[in-house]
């Protein structure tokens, strides 16, 4: 589960800023852009929630 969220995250990371670069301001590249933001909040926090228990 966690190589998987990795990779949705990294996708993400780059679709995003890839997107960004973009100089068309449309509907279509919001709503992506607005996608991508989305699934790197996601993924991140499901590794966040998956991480394993701190050692004191």
């Amino acid at each position: 589960m966690k190589p998987l969220l990795w990779t949705m995250l990294l996708v993400a990371l780059v679709a995003n800023v890839s997107l960004n670069f973009m100089v068309e301001q449309e509907g279509l590249h919001i709503a992506l852009s607005v996608v991508s933001g989305v699934v790197v909040l996601a993924s991140a926090a499901g590794l966040w929630m998956l991480r394993g228990p701190r050692e004191n």
